[in-house]
């Protein structure tokens, strides 16, 4: 038998093929995410879900017509984003992405919803959260008529698959939009009624692995964070491991048995009892993307075109000379979710550090300085792990970003096994959900396990 596992990302969406006897990987799928919407609002970041919808389908289909024996189907995706649904169960609003800023607009009184939420509430909320957006929609009225629940993209992929008409969400997918205890897996519902907001569009919290209904005739489990199906799919020593991911933003991900909180850092729910602490850079691989698009439009403004310029920043980086008075890079260029407004910069410039390799260097040790930062309040609730695991391609492609991250943290840098490891770990809490597999023979570990034995009675 075999789990299809899929993660509807905000650039790509993947699936993936698993065997449910060994948890090897029979096949993958990688297919562009191109559903942004053009608006005339530059702070406005939002998808088309029709296209994710039919883009999704018809990998499943596919996999449907070369797979006879698909056993369960596991989903993630970004979070944070919110649709809204009608009565029904259909969208009747764009995806409003993780990615959107209008929480971070003013609305009064030069705050923005993110800034008079900490001021009236002291409740640390960022903008592309889910119910900031929705506070924002509020206030301007561009809350769709008929809208009756909110969901994550991933949860409506589920309605949509299983023809719910309600949503039912995991706690992982409800944290993420922000106005959620954490420790008692539910919304702050004061703070909702007193912004006046209908609770009535809340969806349906679950805190356990469970089954959303069938799709042709095969189990659906309720969707899961992507955060969270990433370490579920890279990770095996969990309790001694670091998981960091650098794609389009990077995340720093540490396991931890207590609810703690700290600068900068979130605490999410993971499974059973088990929280994951979090470091998350707006930035992150991005900020590499936009220093090798600096070094394009330079070249084609010397009609040099059709060049892959990765590969020359790679030969700078191989042919680099060691400067004891190296560039200093802060790679916050889109700020941080602290501090919103924060712009990046480049210091400590001298005539012999000024060149095109040392700018490279220094832009890969400023991604890996604000993670670092962010580990380093991870560590104040938690004790130092031994090993690290990397994911997504910011990393996996730059064995240069590999090393400075393995130099910065003084660990042995090893990449996840799987470079879906967010549609892997969707497939194995689809495993775990249509009790083909427990988790200690997953992760190889009975603390998860016996908590999730525990969380389940």
């Amino acid at each position: 038998m075999r789990v299809l596992g899929i993660d509807i990302g905000t650039t790509t969406i993947s699936a993936v093929i698993v065997n449910d006897n060994n948890c090897d990987v029979e096949r993958a799928y990688t297919i562009k995410n191109d559903s942004f919407i053009k608006t005339i609002h530059d702070w406005e970041q939002i998808q088309d879900p029709d296209k994710i919808i039919f883009k999704v389908r018809k990998i499943i289909d596919e996999v449907f017509e070369t797979y006879s024996d698909i056993s369960a189907i596991g989903i993630t995706g970004q979070m944070h984003g919110i649709v809204y649904v009608d009565k029904s169960g259909k969208h009747i609003s764009p995806l409003y992405t993780w990615q959107d800023m209008r929480g971070n607009e003013e609305i009064q009184f030069s705050e923005s919803v993110c800034d008079m939420i900490y001021t009236k509430y002291n409740q640390k909320v960022y903008t592309g959260y889910g119910l900031v957006t929705h506070i924002y929609n509020g206030l301007y009225g561009l809350i769709p008529e008929g809208a009756s629940k909110i969901c994550t993209i991933m949860d409506y992929l589920g309605m949509v698959l299983t023809g719910r008409s309600t949503p039912l969400v995991h706690s992982s997918n409800a944290a993420s939009f922000g106005l959620f205890d954490t420790e008692k897996a539910c919304f702050f519902n004061e703070i909702i009624k007193d912004l006046n907001l209908d609770e009535k569009i809340l969806p349906q919290i679950i805190n356990d692995f469970s089954l959303l209904g069938t799709y042709k005739g095969t189990p659906v489990c309720v969707a899961i964070g992507d955060n969270q199906a990433s370490f579920l799919g890279s990770v095996r020593d969990e309790e001694n491991s670091v998981l960091v991911n650098i794609g389009t933003g990077a995340q720093i991900s540490v396991m931890s048995d207590v609810y703690f909180e700290s600068t900068g850092i979130e605490t999410r729910p993971f499974i059973g009892h088990k929280f994951l602490l979090v470091g998350s850079s707006l930035c992150g691989g991005r900020a590499y993307a936009v220093l090798e698009n600096f070094f394009r439009e330079y070249a084609e403004a010397l009609n040099v075109n059709e060049v892959n310029h990765y590969d020359i920043m790679e030969k700078l980086l191989r042919n680099r000379r060691e400067n004891n008075e190296k560039l200093i890079v802060r790679t916050t260029f889109t700020g941080t979710r602290e501090e919103p407004e924060k712009h990046g910069s480049i210091q400590n410039i001298t005539i012999d550090n000024w060149n095109p390799a040392s700018l490279i260097h220094g832009f890969l040790e400023g991604i890996v300085d604000e993670l670092f930062g962010m580990y380093e309040n991870i560590l104040k609730g938690t004790l130092k792990k031994e090993n690290m695991i990397a994911s997504g391609n910011g990393i996996r492609k730059n064995h240069y970003l590999q090393d400075i991250m393995s130099e910065k943290f003084s660990m042995s840098v090893k990449m996840a096994k799987c470079e879906e490891e967010a549609a892997y770990g969707a497939a194995l809490y689809g495993l775990f959900a249509t009790d083909k597999k427990s988790l200690e023979k997953i992760l190889g570990t009975k603390n998860i396990s016996n908590n999730l034995c525990d969380n389940m009675v």
